[in-house]
C-alpha cells in the first residue's frame, strides 16, 4: 500500500521545504519551526460568497484489512523509524485480519470504517507483528460470540504485554442435582477469563464471579460454585460464554 500521506506531497511539490507545510494559503517556512507537521486547516467555507455547505476535508485512503500486509522495505529505522506505529486508514471489509507475514500477529475483527495502528515498541522490536489494528472512535465493530472460537475486540493487558480475549458459546444439561458441569477446555487455552452462564428463554443469569475453572489439556472440566456459594442448577439445558486467554 502507498504511504497513506504520501498524497501530501502534492501540496510541497516545487518548494525546497523539507520538513513541515502549512497549505491552508501559501507555503509558510516559519511552520518550519512549530510543532505542527503539516496544516490542512482552510477558511474556504466562511470566504464571502461561499455557500453553506461547501467546506474542506482530507479522504483518507481506503484499504482491504482483512487481507492488508505492510511492506517493509522501506522500514529501516529512517523511513519509517516507528514501523508504522500511529498509522491511520479506512478499512472498506468486514471479516477478521489475517496473522500471516507481515501483519499482526494478533486477529482483529473490522468492519468499515477508521483504524489505526498501534505499535509502540516496533522500533525496538524491528517488526509489526507485535502490533495490533484498533478502531478509532465509537464503538468498536460487533462481534457474534459464535460455537466455535470467537476473536473479540478486547485486548487483556498481563505481565507479558497485551493478549487477545478469546469466546465461545456453548451450551449444557443439568440434572439437577450437582454443583458441577462439564464444559470443554476451548483449544489452546491458558487463563480464563470469565464463564457467564445463563438459561435461554428466562431472565435467569447465573454471575461469572461464582466459578472457578481448572485448565486440562482435554476436554471437559468441572465448574462449580465458589468456596462461598454452591450453585445446584436445577434440570435443564443452559447456554454459556467462556472467555479465555491464550
Amino acid at each position: 500500500m502507498k504511504n497513506i500521506f504520501s498524497f501530501l506531497a502534492i501540496a510541497a511539490f516545487g518548494s525546497l521545504i523539507n520538513a513541515q507545510v502549512n497549505v491552508n494559503n501559501n507555503v509558510q517556512s516559519s511552520i518550519n519551526n512549530s510543532n505542527v507537521g503539516i496544516d490542512l486547516s482552510s477558511s474556504f467555507s466562511t470566504e464571502a460568497g461561499a455557500g453553506p455547505n461547501v467546506g474542506k476535508g482530507v479522504v483518507i485512503p481506503s484499504v482491504n484489512l482483512v487481507n492488508f500486509e505492510f511492506d517493509l522495505a522501506l522500514a529501516d529505522g529512517v523511513t519509517f523509524p516507528t514501523y508504522f506505529d500511529g498509522m491511520l486508514v479506512y478499512n472498506s471489509s468486514t471479516g477478521t485480519t489475517l496473522t500471516t507475514g507481515n501483519r499482526s500477529s494478533t486477529a482483529t475483527p473490522v468492519a468499515p470504517g477508521y483504524y489505526y495502528f498501534y505499535n509502540p515498541n516496533g522500533a525496538s522490536n524491528s517488526n509489526v507483528t507485535a502490533g495490533v489494528w484498533r478502531p478509532i472512535g465509537g464503538e468498536s465493530p460487533k462481534v457474534t460470540i459464535a460455537t466455535t472460537e470467537t476473536t473479540t475486540n478486547t485486548l487483556i493487558n498481563t505481565t507479558t504485554g497485551d493478549k487477545q480475549l478469546f469466546a465461545m458459546k456453548g451450551s449444557f444439561t443439568a440434572s439437577g442435582t450437582s454443583t458441577a458441569v462439564n464444559i470443554p477446555s476451548p483449544t489452546g487455552m491458558t487463563t480464563l477469563y470469565g464463564i457467564t452462564i445463563y438459561k435461554a428463554g428466562t431472565n435467569t443469569v447465573y454471575d461469572r464471579s461464582l466459578y472457578s475453572y481448572t485448565i486440562a489439556t482435554t476436554a471437559g472440566n468441572a465448574i462449580t460454585g465458589s468456596p462461598s456459594m454452591s450453585v445446584v442448577y436445577p434440570s435443564g439445558t443452559y447456554d454459556y460464554v467462556i472467555e479465555y486467554l491464550k
